[in-house]
C-alpha cells in the first residue's frame, strides 16, 4: 500500500495521477479497510437529503461512500471519478445508477442545479484537487441542496482551501451548515492523520 500512496501523492500531473489510481484500483479497498470518512461524510449528508434526492458522488473511487449511501437507502446516486480503473471498481458494488469520468478542478458536464447533495470524501488533499473546485460544484448543486467533503484540519487551516470556503461564503455562495469534531482517520499507514467532515448549504 505504501507504494501506492506515495505514487498518488507524488504525481505530478493530472493525467499521472489518472494513471496511478488505475493501478491502485482493484488493491484500494483492501489497502484502506476501515479507514475513516466515507461513513462519517455519509451520516452527514443522510440528515438533510431526502432519499429520493439526486447524489453525486466526486471522487468515488471504487465506491465505499456509495456503499454506505445505499445502506442509508439512497437509490440516486451518481459517481464521479477521473480514474477508469476506480470506476470498473466502483460498478461491481451496484451502488450506482450513472457513472462520469471527469476531473474535479476543471468544467464538470452537467446542467446548473441539478444534484440536491454532493459528497467528496478524501479528495481535498495534498497533491489531488484544489479549492477552486468548488465553484463547479456550487454550480451544480441545487439552492438549498448540500455539499458535504472531509478535510484535515492541518490542511484546511495552512492552505487556501480556509480562505477559499470563507471567501465563498462572505460571497454568499454557501453558509457553512455545520463541521463536525476531529476523528481519527484509521489509516494503518499513517495514524497520525486526523479528519472533519465540512457540511455546506448552497444559497
Amino acid at each position: 500500500m505504501t507504494n501506492c500512496v506515495e505514487a498518488v501523492f507524488l504525481a505530478t500531473s493530472p493525467e499521472e495521477l489518472t494513471q496511478e489510481y488505475d493501478k491502485w484500483a482493484t488493491s484500494y479497498d483492501n489497502d484502506l479497510e476501515g479507514h475513516a470518512g466515507p461513513k462519517e461524510a455519509a451520516e452527514q449528508l443522510a440528515l438533510l437529503t431526502p432519499k429520493e434526492g439526486r447524489i453525486l458522488d466526486a471522487g468515488c473511487g471504487t465506491g465505499l461512500v456509495g456503499q454506505h449511501l445505499v445502506s442509508q437507502g439512497y437509490q440516486h446516486i451518481e459517481a464521479l471519478d477521473l480514474s477508469n480503473g476506480m470506476l470498473q471498481e466502483a460498478r461491481k458494488k451496484n451502488c450506482y445508477c450513472a457513472f462520469h469520468q471527469q476531473a474535479l478542478g476543471s468544467a464538470l458536464d452537467f446542467p446548473d442545479h441539478g444534484f440536491d447533495a454532493i459528497i467528496i470524501v478524501g479528495v481535498f488533499v495534498m497533491a489531488h484537487v484544489r479549492s477552486d473546485a468548488f465553484d463547479e460544484l456550487i454550480r451544480i448543486t441545487k439552492p438549498g441542496g448540500h455539499i458535504i467533503f472531509t478535510l484535515r484540519p492541518e490542511f484546511y487551516a495552512n492552505t487556501d482551501f480556509k480562505p477559499t470556503m470563507l471567501r465563498l461564503e462572505s460571497e454568499g455562495k454557501w453558509t457553512l451548515h455545520h463541521v463536525t469534531d476531529p476523528f481519527h482517520g484509521r489509516f494503518q499507514a499513517h495514524p497520525e492523520v486526523n479528519l472533519q467532515v465540512w457540511v455546506y448549504t448552497i444559497n
